[in-house]
């Protein structure tokens, strides 16, 4: 189970009160009239499914109900960091490879767990049992 931090409600809460709306900071063409069948056709149908850092809009369905935005990696399935919406997301895929590399390691559940690093690597390599 995930716990979703709401960041209207300043509170983490369980996955069952969220409902995904889909990919986070889409761009309405501006003269929809000059726009091409083809144009409007992939803003309106076609959205980003990347692997990795991904950005999600996300609603609090039984708590707040306001819409906000979540930065989540679609391989861990590790959500980084949620913000209000008409905010920019600072978790980016390229801040993402950096965190990485400097050992930040996340807990079970989506709870982040920052800067800790093993004692000795061998605390990261499986044992065979």
């Amino acid at each position: 189970m995930f716990y979703i931090f709401c960041p209207y409600c300043d509170e983490r809460r369980e996955e069952e009160e969220f409902h995904p709306s889909g990919q986070a900071h889409l761009v309405r063409p501006t003269d929809p009239e000059s726009v091409s069948d083809e144009a409007w056709g992939d803003y309106l149908f076609f959205r980003d499914n990347p692997r990795g850092i991904h950005h999600e809009m996300w609603v609090h369905r039984l708590g707040c109900r306001k819409f906000f935005n979540i930065t989540r990696d679609t391989t861990t399935y590790e959500i980084l960091e949620t913000y209000p919406m008409g905010e920019q997301p600072t978790i980016t895929a390229e801040t993402a490879r950096v965190r990485r590399e400097q050992g930040v390691q996340t807990a079970d559940g989506g709870w982040q767990t920052v800067g800790a690093q093993p004692e000795n690597s061998t605390l990261n390599e499986e044992t065979s049992s």
